[in-house]
């Protein structure tokens, strides 16, 4: 294919310059490339990487566990990233629409929807209560420092005088800290501040009781953050996301340098990280490994296809053969040496024909990025809590702790041993504020784009932003009952449920209707068309064998595995854990059910007839905009009876344009695109 010549310094545009217009002028695209790389590194980054990653290292056998970790990321993470970019850039449409791929098969978008209605619901819980606590680190002292309060119990043991300020306490502690470690049991006052007065907790998971006012408050105010940022779509969040994507990165190293100054931090870091090389004998480790990557990436869950269909259909020129890092776009940011050296091999590995393309380079650059960003928070999680460890003489294992327990009561005991520890409160939750709002910007605009372009009329597309308000009020409504004082229950067993196994079939499912289904042939050469070039060797032997292989293990580990869910000595009743069940098969029984309902409609004398009918491709499937439609996609192209229907599409606004296309086609070929794609693909003659 002839090579594109790149003239803009950044994705097309030189910095200062307007921002382009955009080419798919119904739908919207990315400002440029880096609004879209930011907004996929703040959804796959997030809260999981600070209090679930971690704990994870150190509990398979520290150091030792990362072999596994990036043996994952290479064979299944960055090939399933990569699937679903590619997927959702091809069609120019969210998680519903793609499956014109195969119409009998759009259960699979109909369950994205579910889970990412699901996590969106309970995740923005837990943001709320992050911004309660934000609020209440706006004070000289913290409130959870002392066991003088109202709400603390007989068995609260503070490891700071009460009778000194937090900056001069540490020297005071001795005493309390033996009272503290004789006692048979513990109790911290940050924990009785979670327990007994930021959620009051009940005593059961039915018994709800009233609703925590305060925390209702903040969720509210994350919902209009939410709805703020969304506004204007991928407009308005590209922008936001230079913000929200990159400081938490900013708030870690202020962490990070502040924790490993801190008296014990090097043995918190070295429990961290000591490897235990036995321990990856066990297949327990490499299933946790599997599933960390899995979860942490979303995967299945409707986003990365979402984003990735707001960019151009060509998403970047395509440069010479060349691997040197200042042809690419990320040299923008001030790299590392050793962290171009990393990317660089990693590109050399997965690639054997690329090209600068971003959309390879994203995958990459995105899925080493979220996994870089867990190791990180690991040495700032454990410098903290290995300082905290020695002061209370206690072993690291016994202020370790995953999920909420982390986030809302470790670790804010840890802060109250440090001097103006308001600030670091402070800046601990804003960066958990900010990494879990880079998550719920794409839950929300992931089921968004899935409605507006399931209805598709102009008028739902004029009224994007009412429709992104009916969800998030709607969202809101539902996450009422998560702030009663059962709310931690429901919140857990959401977490636990609504996006675990059932995340593992839709993507496996996903992976077997585009390789055998739909063909992997034609999808290589819908890849070819798109990028220029056909997928690596790599991805194509990962899609097709190892990476299905991998999703079934991880399904067969999480099954065998499985134990009941409870939190601390709190265990689940039985039916809380059937509507546990039920919402995780809530997303995958969507498959069958439209399966079913599709063949039903379909023409046919027989079943096998209907089937075939139904897994055919919708005649609309392919490129969004016509002048992408060449080749077997071409309006007037016959196509073979198993290959994709090759039909023009008749969208309203096409018809509308059709008398001005002569001069849109002129002024595609001339104009680049903001994302740096130069469009001279409208020729007829163009090769595919």
């Amino acid at each position: 294919m002839e090579q594109k010549q790149c003239t803009g310094i950044l994705n097309g545009a030189v910095p200062g310059e307007p921002v382009k217009k955009d080419e798919n002028s119904r739908r919207g695209n990315w400002g440029n490339q880096i609004e879209f790389v930011l907004t996929s590194v703040g959804y796959a980054v997030g809260l999981g990487n600070v209090w679930r990653f971690p704990y994870l290292c150190y509990r398979n056998g520290g150091g030792a566990f990362m072999l596994p970790y990036f043996i994952m990321l290479v064979f299944c993470g960055i090939p399933l990233f990569f699937l679903e970019l590619s997927f959702g850039q091809f069609a120019s449409l969210g998680c519903l629409g793609v499956w014109k791929i195969s119409p009998m098969f759009k259960g699979v978008g109909y369950g994205m929807m579910v889970v990412s209605t699901y996590i969106g619901i309970y995740y923005n819980v837990v943001i709320c209560i992050a911004f309660y606590y934000f609020f209440m680190s706006m004070t000289n002292l913290l409130p959870w420092t002392y066991c003088n309060n109202p709400w603390n119990t007989a068995d609260c043991s503070g490891v700071v005088d009460s009778g000194s300020y937090v900056n001069s306490s540490l020297a005071n502690a001795t005493s309390t800290l033996l009272t503290a470690v004789n006692r048979t049991k513990r109790t911290s006052p940050s924990e009785e501040y979670w327990k007994h007065y930021v959620l009051n907790i009940s005593d059961d998971i039915g018994n709800f009781g009233e609703v925590r006012l305060p925390i209702l408050g903040c969720l509210a105010i994350s919902w209009v953050v939410v709805f703020l940022c969304l506004i204007r779509g991928v407009k308005s969040s590209g922008k936001v996301v230079y913000f929200t994507a990159t400081f938490p990165y900013v708030v870690l190293t202020i962490l990070f340098i502040r924790g490993i100054t801190l008296e014990g931090a090097f043995n918190g870091i070295k429990y961290y990280l000591t490897p235990q090389w036995q321990k990856v004998l066990d297949a327990k480790v490499w299933g946790d490994a599997a599933s960390q990557i899995f979860y942490s990436l979303g995967c299945a869950w409707g986003g990365l296809i979402t984003m990735a269909s707001y960019n151009k259909f060509h998403n970047n020129c395509f440069s010479a053969v060349s691997m040197e890092p200042s042809a690419h776009w990320y040299t923008q940011f001030d790299w590392s040496k050793s962290g171009e050296a990393a990317i660089k091999v990693i590109q050399n590995i997965l690639c054997d024909k690329c090209t600068g393309n971003t959309n390879i380079e994203d995958s990459i650059i995105i899925s080493i990025t979220n996994c870089a960003t867990s190791v990180y928070a690991g040495f700032v999680i454990f410098s903290i809590l290995g300082f905290m460890a020695h002061h209370l003489n206690v072993p690291v294992s016994e202020v370790a702790d995953h999920g909420p327990g982390l986030a809302f009561v470790a670790y804010p005991e840890a802060l109250t041993l440090l001097p103006i520890s308001p600030l670091w409160s402070l800046l601990f939750f804003f960066m958990l504020i900010l990494l879990g709002l880079g998550t719920q910007f794409c839950l929300l605009e992931t089921l968004v784009t899935a409605i507006v372009d399931e209805i598709g009329t102009d008028w739902i597309i004029r009224n994007k932003t009412v429709v992104t308000l009916s969800i998030a009020i709607l969202g809101f409504l539902l996450g009422v009952p998560l702030t009663t004082r059962a709310g931690i229950y429901w919140l857990l067993l959401m977490d636990n449920y609504a996006a675990s196994f059932s995340l593992v079939i839709i993507s496996c499912i996903m992976c077997i209707c585009v390789m055998y289904i739909y063909g992997h042939k034609n999808y290589f050469k819908d890849v070819e068309m798109m990028l220029g070039f056909p997928p690596p060797l790599f991805f194509r032997i990962c899609w097709r064998f190892i990476s299905p292989v991998i999703i079934s293990f991880i399904l067969i580990f999480t099954v065998i595995q499985y134990k009941p869910i409870t939190y601390n000595d709190y265990v689940y009743p039985g039916w809380s854990l059937g509507i546990g069940f039920c919402m995780a098969l809530s997303s995958v029984i969507c498959i069958p059910i439209y399966a079913l309902y599709k063949i039903s409609r379909s023409p046919g004398a027989t079943f096998k007839e209907r089937l075939r009918y139904a897994c055919r491709p919708h005649p609309e499937w392919g490129p969004a905009l016509r002048e992408h439609r060449i080749g077997r996609y071409a309006p007037m192209a016959a196509a073979p009876e198993d290959a994709p229907e090759a039909h023009p599409l008749k969208e309203k606004d096409e018809l509308k344009e059709e008398p001005n296309e002569v001069k849109k086609e002129e002024i595609s070929l001339t104009i680049q695109g903001s994302n740096g794609s130069t469009n001279t693909h409208n020729s007829p003659n163009a090769s595919a």
